[in-house]
Order: structure tokens, then sequence, then C-alpha cells
């Protein structure tokens, strides 16, 4: 990959480096506009699960985040601003050769017009004031077709709202005419809350249960400060609502960000990339004062622009030509969503929706100022947090910036959705892996439990918690109580097996650790159709790069003193050191004073083991090891000479520590390693029926 000028050299300090980076980003599409110029197609054969004129519409209206606000630029000689004009007039021209097409029902198209009608609502003279009235009414025609089609009850909504204020406010439609279909699709909008600020993507329920990205940046929370800078005047009450919602948002959502600008990927939609910040863009759009810690524009200016910088030193999310490619960190399809065309990742430019903001703007004055864990005002900010809506357990300390998670998943039809929401724990430094096929490498089951009933031969992965809660936890020497996020997990549903797991975050008081605790049920099984090993249950932790400075692999080693890099495996532990870091993982379980029924537990025998991923299932690292331990629990004496008998009942209980500290901390080797030989002590209870964990 290369290098792009203007974006991977810039140093996103001002307005000017942000009109630079734009700049540079679109100029790399002008080889692929179309004659008419309505239609851009990157040189990429791939294709998403929509037709190609949508896919090329994508192309052509992405870019419209950034393009209103270029066309008075210095820059308009490196491109073309004023073919996106001459697009629009042909795209929806029903005569042209590039016209868009009409709408169906679940229309990609419908995607495509958001950034259309921002466009129009936020330069509304810039753009038609050359139009034609036929090219006018064309225009209009075209965006109207979006409330004659059914669309998913989702974010989607917020497109056709967001068109229909621009066919009032822009194109001169009677507002009487569309203010229903606005208010009711607000209405239903409104309704995805889930508390403190946060809103899920769709109904939360059996169906999905997802608050991710699109609840911040992506779409929701993005489109609610949109809306409250083109209709604020216009809806009062609503608005202020949306108001409180981003100030109780935000109030948690930069715990996602850490101190150098990277973003934890989780969930859909990762190629994406720096859109994860858009929601600090609009918040600058709006005019929103958040609270504490974030009370100072210069704290959101910080958190955007370290962002923007973190992306501008990954080359590698470029092609050769300078357009961007599928993928996060480097190019990978594994990650990619059906409705990835190679067109849709400039969503990305929904951060720069603050060039917006004339130069003059407070904001562009403002000194940006450091991340709110650094602040010098807010030296009592805890480094765990309880984020209850998305179930997320955020862990801001400084040698591993991650979440823990339980509860989020959907059934809906996005690929690795089991990867991209179901695992424990997800990291801004090591990222989560996404499968590539069925074996156990190509699973790439990192921080994560992996099951399997058939010696081996087929795997679950955990997917579709249930019975998510908030426990608390004793600690030694402390004197206070850790929160922690209990789950529950069924694998099959032709099995009565049951995994319900503590996360107990304790990094606070041992760095560098957190610890899960499984319990494990077992009812009422057939022998008869099970293999000799009962039950395998892999237990792992995060992904580590697995390459050298020099190129080469990471090697076995016995002993980490003196050593940048390597592996060290021994009988319940495994711990891996590169460029990228420390992780590691260790089979708690011998040492843990379960004070509870432990059936089964005399029938388990544990291996720790370093699992060698297939390359590019990573979302950061294109090469990765993942420390792993695996429980392999035994048939009975009675169940190996009555192979037909139904077991009786079993309940065994595993505990887990696992290990990370980032490259980026900058930490000593040797301080890091004892903060690894410093393990954790569990003691575990069952008191009225809920789970009890202390630390020793």
């Amino acid at each position: 990959m290369s290098p792009l000028q203007g974006f991977t050299d810039n140093p996103f300090e001002t307005r000017s480096d942000l009109v630079r980076a734009a700049v540079s980003l679109l100029s790399a599409l002008e080889p692929y506009k179309s004659k008419c110029n309505a239609r851009i197609k990157i040189h990429s054969a791939t294709a998403a699960g929509f037709d190609e004129t949508a896919a090329q519409l994508e192309g052509f209206a992405r870019p419209l985040w950034v393009v209103p606000f270029l066309l008075n630029e210095s820059a308009s000689g490196i491109v073309d601003f004023e073919s996106w004009i001459h697009g629009l007039k042909a795209g929806t021209d029903p005569k042209s050769a590039e016209y868009w097409g009409d709408l169906g029902d679940f229309d990609q198209r419908m995607v495509e017009m958001e950034s259309i009608a921002c466009a129009l609502l936020a330069k509304p003279d810039s753009i038609i004031q050359s139009f034609s009235d036929e090219q006018k009414t064309n225009l209009t025609n075209w965006l109207r077709q979006i409330n004659h089609n059914r669309m998913p009850q989702n974010n989607w909504l917020w497109f056709r709202v967001f068109v229909n204020l621009a066919l009032v406010k822009s194109l001169g439609v009677l507002q009487d005419e569309l203010q229903a279909q606005i208010d009711q699709d607000l209405k239903t909008l409104d309704s995805f809350q889930l508390g403190e600020g946060w809103s899920s993507d769709g109904q939360w329920g059996a169906e999905r249960k997802q608050a991710d990205y699109y609840s911040g940046s992506f779409a929701i929370q993005f489109a609610q400060l949109l809306y409250i800078r083109f209709a604020g005047n216009e809806d009062e009450a609503r608005t202020e609502m949306y108001r409180q919602s981003a100030r109780d948002f935000g109030a948690t959502f930069w715990r996602y960000f850490d101190q150098h600008g990277a973003a934890i990927p989780f969930g859909r939609s990762m190629t994406y990339r720096f859109a994860f910040a858009a929601f600090w863009s609009a918040v600058a759009c709006a005019g929103i004062e958040l609270p504490a810690p974030l009370n100072n524009v210069g704290v959101v200016k910080g958190l955007l622009l370290r962002h923007l910088r973190w992306w501008s030193k990954r080359p590698d999310i470029f092609n050769a030509d300078g357009t961007l490619n599928i993928g996060f960190t480097y190019p990978n399809m594994y990650l990619s969503e059906n409705y990835n065309s190679p067109q849709s990742v400039y969503w990305c430019l929904k951060s720069f929706i603050v060039l917006m903001l004339p130069g003059e703007h407070d904001f562009w004055a403002a000194e940006e100022l450091p991340h709110p864990s650094l602040l010098s005002s807010t030296p009592t900010l805890p480094q765990v947090q309880v984020i209850w809506p998305p179930r997320h357990i955020l862990c801001n300390t400084p040698e591993h910036h991650f979440l823990l998670s339980s509860g989020q998943m959907t059934r809906k039809s996005h690929k690795a959705r089991e990867a991209k929401y179901g695992k424990f724990a997800y990291s801004s430094a090591f990222g989560f892996s996404v499968p590539c096929g069925p074996l156990l490498e190509q699973l790439a089951p990192d921080s994560t439990l992996s099951v399997s009933h058939d010696g081996g031969d087929t795997w679950k992965v955990r997917a579709e918690p249930q019975d998510e809660r908030v426990l608390p936890t004793k600690v030694s020497a402390t004197p206070h109580r850790v929160l922690a996020l209990a789950s529950e997990w069924r694998p099959w549903k032709y099995l009565d097996i049951s995994i319900t797991t503590v996360l107990v975050p304790l990094m606070e008081t041992l760095p560098g650790w957190h610890v899960r605790i499984h319990r494990v049920k077992l009812k009422n099984f057939d022998r008869s159709s099970l293999c000799d090993n009962m039950l395998d249950i892999i237990d792992s932790g995060f992904a580590l790069d697995a390459e050298t400075a020099q190129g080469g692999f990471i090697t076995n080693t016995e002993a980490f003193l003196g050593t940048e890099n390597g592996c060290c495996v021994d009988a319940t532990g495994c711990l891996l050191r590169s460029r990228a870091g420390t992780v590691g993982i260790v089979d708690l379980t011998p040492q843990t004073d379960f004070q509870v029924s432990k059936q089964g537990n005399s029938q388990i025998q544990s291996k720790a083991f370093m699992l060698r991923a297939d390359s590019n299932t990573n979302l950061i690292a294109s090469r990765t090891f993942i420390p792993s331990v695996r429980h392999t629990l035994l048939p009975s004496a009675s169940e190996i000479t009555e192979v037909k008998q139904v077991t009786r009942d079993r309940e065994l209980w595993l505990a887990t520590g696992v290990f990370a500290v980032a490259g980026s901390a900058g930490i000593d080797q040797q301080a890091v390693l004892n903060m690894w030989r410093h393990q954790p002590g569990l003691r575990v209870g069952v008191v009225d029926g809920e789970l009890e964990v202390s630390v020793l």
C-alpha cells in the first residue's frame, strides 16, 4: 500500500489541515468519475449485495459529507468540486444515461439520499443555484420516492427524516405534505433510546441487541446532532431532548478513545474507520456544551483530531492509487459486510462535517486539550466504568485500553456477527478477529469461548448471550467493590448445556488483568450422541501481532528476560510478547477456591497453548497468535461402561486470568513481567442463587 500525501503526512491541527486531508481523499476519486459525473466506481471488481448502479451512487454521494464545505476553497484547482453539482443533475434526470434509477423497497439508494439531503440543508444555495426549474423538479421527484417504499426500522429512518427536511427547506415542498411522515419516523427513532444518551440500532429485543458505533457516530447520535443544527428552532422540545442525549452520551463515549486517538473497534461496519469520531465533529456543529470532563471545546477538538492523526499513521488503508480500501488498518475482505462496495468506505467523511464551521468559528480558535483522563482538572476520574446501555465495562488504564462486553447480539445476517458482538473483550491496541472458515485456526477465536462436543471436528463460538447483569465483587485490600458483568450462553439448541460467565476487571488493583469465571451446567445427556471426549471448551485471550520488527515470527522461549519478543507456554499458562505488546492467559481453576459444588471437575484435563490464527483474520495485525487454554471434560467410568445411559446432571467451574499490556503504553519489559507474575487468586460461591466472586 502507499501513503496518501495530504493525509498520511498531515498533522491534523487546524482547519486548513482538515481541508487538505479532505481534498487529498477526494482527489483520488477524480479518475473514477463517470462521463456525466453522477457515478464513481473505484478500480475494484468486488461487489456489494445491492445493484451496481447503487454502488456507484455511493461513490458519488458519500463525498458530499465534505464537498459543500470545499466549494469556495482555494484547493478547487486540484478537485473539480463543481462536478458534483453536474453529477447531481444527471443522476436525478430520468432521461440521463446516468440516472440513478427509481427506488424499490429496502433500497440502498435511500442510504445515499442522506448525504445529498444534508448537503442541501447545509449549503442549499451553493448546490442548487445553477439548477433550472426542470432540474429542481427532477431532484425533488427523485428524493420524494423515499416516502413511497418500505425501509428497515432502524437507523435508516433518519435518512428519510433528512430527505423530507431538505425537500421542505431547500426545494420548496409544502411542509404539510411531509410533516406527518417526519413525525412518525422521529417517534419510531426515539423509541430506540436505551437511556444514558444511548440508542440501539432498531428495537432492542430478541432479534437484535445492538448499541455500537451506529448509536454514536455512524448514524443515530450523529443524526440527532445534525437535526439540532438543521431543525432545532422548529422542534424545540425534541431538540432539547437530543441535546441532553448528546450530553449524557458524550459523558461516557469519550472512554472508547485512548490517549493517542485510537478507538476500540466493536460491532459492524468497521471499514468506515475514522467515522468513529463523527460524533465529536457533529457535537461541534450543533454547538453542544458537554458536561465535565468535556466542558471545554478544546477537549472535543482533541478527541476528533487525535483520532484523525491515529489514522494518518496507517498508510495501508489506501490502495496504490490513493483510494481507500475495504478493511481496517489494512485491506481485509473478511471483516466486510454484504453491503460494502468499494465506494462504501467513504462514509468515513462524516467525521469531516466539522468543516461546516467557518474558519473564524471558536472551535478552530480553541486550544486542543489532552484526553480527559490526562486533564489535571479531573484527577479523580475512575479508570474503569460500567456503561450499562451497551452492556460494557470501559477500561481506560495506562497499561491497556479495552472494554469488557456481555449482552449484545444480532440475528440479522451480518457477516461475522458472533465476532463483532459476542466476544468477552475488545481492544484498541489488539483489535479483534473475524472468522475465515470453520476450523479452529480459521475461527481465530480471540477473547471468547469456543466449544465442541465432537472431539473438535466442529466448533461453536460465543453468541447471543442472555440474562446479562451487573454483579458486585469483593476485592481484597480495597475499600470498594468492583462491578462485574455476567451473562449466560447456550451453545446448542439441541443439547442442554449452559455456560454462565462473569467478567471481573481487576486492572485497578492488578494492572493488566481481568478474570473470567465460567459456570458450566450439563443436563440430561444421551451419551450415544457424543464422542469420547464429552466436551471441549477453549478460553482465549487477546490476539497479538505475531511478527518481529525484522519481519519474522516470534519464537518459543523459556524465559522473557532480555528478549523483545517470544512465546512461552507451560501447563497452565501462555505468555506472548511482540512489537505490539504482551498478552497472556492462565488457567486459574486449580488455585481458585470454589465454595460451590464442583461435580465433574475431577474429570477435566486442561492445557494452555498458543493458537496460530489464519492470516488476515485480525482487524489490526495481519498475522496473529492467540494465547488459549483448552479444557476437556472426560466421561466418567459409568459412562464408559454404559454408553447409552443418560448421564447425571453435571456442574463444573472454570476460572481464567487474561493479561494484556499494549506496546504503546511504553512500560519497561521487566515491569510487565512482574505484572504477569502477580496473578490473581479467586474465591467463588453462590449466595441466594447468585454468583459471588471475591478476589484474594
